[in-house]
């Protein structure tokens, strides 16, 4: 008998520790954690371990899964091994999830295959529904903004993909403030208003603070943070060094090794003396901290094992912080 046939998610996953919050003024609810699928999905990484992690997700509560056209290696790799896990082993329960995906950054050769345009954005998602073999996704990100491209141009075609009915909702990601204002204004006008700004978010990435989360609530959007971890750094795996295994060890990983120096071992350290007086991981600390700021909406991990998942969610059970823990916490 196949997986598909077997596979039942776990029937109390609405009844566990997974909380829900609205997304901006919209009447869609986001779970506080949500699942990145930007390493550890692709052609490169381990299939079972992966289906593994998306079970462990949503049989946890875990409903959105973050995508985008380029993620895991090769580019696009992540959103087909998905979309053969969500066909073979989630096909009933596609109601139930939140699946997002965005375009933005370089996928293929030419003038056409990178930016904010119109072609390439219309392209792009059309690509990803083909891999992922979905007839729409909830979430579509311009997922970064495009200097070189009319930003009107830019949210006409994340509004025209609202009324063709390929995404539900749209959103942005890594934008200025400036023009981060402007898309609000665009979206808004356009009758598809801009669900949720996602951005880089942790205890050594603040600047979201001052320059993204105070427009938010006055723009009904809401924020989703994403390398709560800062690419694991946030972690106890580089305390005594680079382990093979690790992003920083890998040729194709994101995180460099010369960004694990001695004094961010050293803050790190610091940092893990906090989250054991918490009764916390490291890991578990960085993940709540972001919940102190209550304009976050929701944060993605990106978990490289289903230990690695399970210790992520865990850190829901004390998202709470004193001053002094806060202030401890930004001297460091």
């Amino acid at each position: 008998m196949s997986d598909k046939d077997t596979y039942q998610a776990n029937p109390e996953r609405y009844n566990q520790k997974m909380e829900y919050n609205r997304c901006g003024k919209s009447g869609l609810l986001l779970p506080r954690l949500s699942l990145g699928l930007w390493h550890n999905f692709g052609d490169v990484d381990d299939q079972k371990e992966a289906l593994n992690m998306l079970k462990y997700a949503f049989d946890n509560g875990i409903t959105h899964f973050d995508l985008a056209n380029n993620y895991g290696t090769p580019f696009g790799s992540a959103e087909k091994n998905f979309g053969k896990m969500l066909r073979k082993h989630f096909s009933e329960y596609r109601d139930e999830m939140v699946i997002s995906t965005k375009a933005g950054h370089l996928m293929w050769p030419g003038p056409y295959g990178d930016g904010g345009s119109r072609k390439y954005l219309i392209s792009s998602l059309d690509q990803s529904l083909s891999r992922m073999k979905l007839d729409y996704v909830d979430i579509f990100y311009s997922h970064r903004y495009d200097a070189n491209t009319p930003i009107e141009e830019t949210m006409g075609a994340l509004s025209d993909m609202v009324k063709q009915g390929k995404a539900l909702y749209v959103g942005i990601s890594k934008y200025p403030e400036d023009k981060a204002l402007e898309a609000y204004k665009l979206l808004k006008e356009n009758g598809t208003p801009c669900l949720i700004h996602q951005g880089r978010y942790s205890i050594f990435s603040r600047d979201i603070e001052t320059d993204t989360l105070p427009a938010l609530e006055e723009n009904g959007v809401g924020f989703i943070g994403f390398s709560p971890l800062a690419q694991g750094l946030l972690s106890d795996k580089y305390l005594n060094g680079i382990p093979e295994n690790s992003r920083a060890g890998q040729a194709h990983g994101f995180l460099k090794k010369e960004q694990v120096s001695d004094e961010m071992i050293n803050r790190v350290r610091k940092l893990n003396d906090i989250a054991q007086r918490r009764g916390q991981s490291l890991a578990q600390m960085a993940v709540a901290w972001c919940f102190h700021k209550p304009e976050v909406t929701s944060v993605i991990i990106g978990a490289s094992s289903t230990m690695q998942l399970k210790d992520n969610i865990d850190a829901l059970k004390n998202t709470t912080f004193t001053d002094s823990e806060l202030w401890e916490i930004g001297e460091v």
